[in-house]
């Protein structure tokens, strides 16, 4: 990960990381997590966040939260914006994995973090436009989210960002700080059907997926929490 020289507000960044270390998270509550966001940004740099965890564990829940309390010094770009399109996945042969590692275009999201970590030039330079995911197609949508010059802070939330193979060990150069939601597997499972039921699937065919598909990806990413500088559990409600 990209890393500023420490100074003593970062002390507690830096303790933080010794605690994801042991896999243990910390409760914290959304303040805490807004007035952290604040700190990443006080210089007027900017900085990119990652927000990690596993399939259902509430990244673009509390995204969407942090971005609504930073107002203009935020913007979101998700992993999510950067899967494979459908057919592509049915070329590949994956499209009964769509959401695993191999099935996203990493090295186009890697370059993206790239332009977004680089300092603007100034503050009227073009923005950079980020892809979104639209899960009622269950396609992403090219150019979707503009990120101005001018935000200081990009958040970007995904499953994989803290792991290694297929490419993903690239991400982590790109971030200032990274976090990563623990949430217990009941919790997930139950949040992973319902969002699935929300989009028109069926209850048995969505309680498959998740079985089958969703809780295999969640194996992976659990193997990378550690990497986290904050490893955490979420005790405000959203």
């Amino acid at each position: 990960m990209i890393r500023a020289p420490v100074d003593d507000d970062q002390e507690d960044r830096v303790s933080d990381h010794t605690t994801a270390a042991s896999a243990e998270a910390r409760p914290v509550a959304l303040d805490e997590l807004i007035a952290r966001c604040r700190q990443l940004i006080a210089s007027g740099e900017r900085r990119i966040l990652g927000i990690a965890g596993t399939p259902g564990a509430g990244k673009s829940t509390l995204s969407s939260a942090l971005i609504a309390a930073l107002g203009a010094d935020a913007v979101l770009v998700g992993q999510d914006g950067f899967h494979f399109a459908n057919q592509e996945l049915e070329r590949l042969g994956r499209r009964g994995r769509k959401g695993a590692p191999d099935t996203f275009d990493i090295d186009g999201y890697v370059a993206l973090l790239g332009r977004l970590a680089s300092p603007p030039t100034s503050t009227d330079a073009p923005p950079v436009y980020a892809p979104i995911f639209d899960r009622a197609l269950e396609e992403s949508i090219g150019s979707a989210v503009p990120v101005p010059a001018s935000v200081p802070l990009v958040i970007t939330e995904g499953n994989y960002l803290l792991n290694d193979d297929h490419g993903w060990h690239r991400v982590r150069e790109h971030l200032h700080e990274s976090w990563f939601i623990d949430v217990a597997p009941e919790v997930r499972h139950e949040r992973l059907v319902r969002r699935r039921v929300s989009f028109g699937h069926s209850a048995d065919a969505s309680a498959d997926w998740v079985r089958e598909v969703d809780e295999k990806n969640a194996e992976i990413v659990e193997t990378a929490r550690t990497n986290a500088d904050l490893l955490m559990h979420l005790t405000t409600v959203l």
